[in-house]
């Protein structure tokens, strides 16, 4: 599978690249014909700063934020991410601020929560959703949930890919986009055209990595 791995790179800056990979993957909620791998981003420290440098160079550096909750292994990318928001020029509201980073457990319905040392984080607070990938908005539905429920105010969202360009209201500012992967389609289950030609699942995918079947 690997070798049909496809090197995309950042139109503003070749140093940040993600590997696309064709085929017929499944995540926990809809099937993909591309399973995105954005692992050099999160754990890569010199690729994740310059990535954050592109992140931050967006309307993001003039949107308030006072907590980052990091989601699907982002933590890395959101500590440059607040470095440089923090450090933008004087006419951004987080310039010479403190930038929280959190990211929520989740229980054992799979919901997002928040331990009492971590709920004054959010609680009326400015937050920015990090998270690596944004095909459907499920992901973030459930996370706006989560911070309805403890009092955060979501003021903006910010992603390595992201197939959509806002989600209720809130604008989505990503490195790549379907752009970058022109035939890049998402679907449920039981829309899949590739199930209906039969064609066996490659992998089971999720924000860890795959797993081949």
């Amino acid at each position: 599978m690997e070798q049909r791995s496809i090197r995309v790179t950042a139109k503003r800056d070749k140093r940040v690249a993600i590997n696309v990979i064709p085929g017929h993957f499944a995540t926990n909620h809809s099937h993909v014909n591309y399973y995105v791998d954005m692992t050099d981003v999160k754990c890569q420290a010199a690729m994740a700063k310059a990535a954050a440098a592109l992140l931050a160079d967006t309307p993001l550096q003039m949107t308030p934020v006072d907590t980052i909750i990091c989601l699907e292994g982002t933590e890395v990318l959101g500590a440059f991410l607040a470095d440089w928001l923090s450090h933008a020029g004087t006419r951004s509201p987080n310039a010479g601020g403190d930038i929280n980073l959190i990211t929520p457990e989740r229980n054992a319905n799979n919901q997002m929560i928040f331990r009492d040392n971590l709920q004054p984080m959010v609680w009326n607070k400015n937050i920015l959703l990090l998270i690596a990938s944004a095909s459907t908005g499920k992901t973030i539905n459930r996370s706006m949930e989560c911070l309805q429920y403890y009092g955060g105010a979501l003021t903006g969202i910010a992603a390595v890919f992201s197939a959509i360009t806002e989600y209720s209201g809130v604008p989505v500012y990503s490195l790549f986009t379907r752009g970058d992967i022109p035939d890049y389609t998402t679907c449920p289950f039981h829309e899949c055209a590739q199930c209906r030609e039969g064609r066996k699942i490659d992998a089971l995918v999720n924000s860890y990595g795959y797993s081949r079947l």
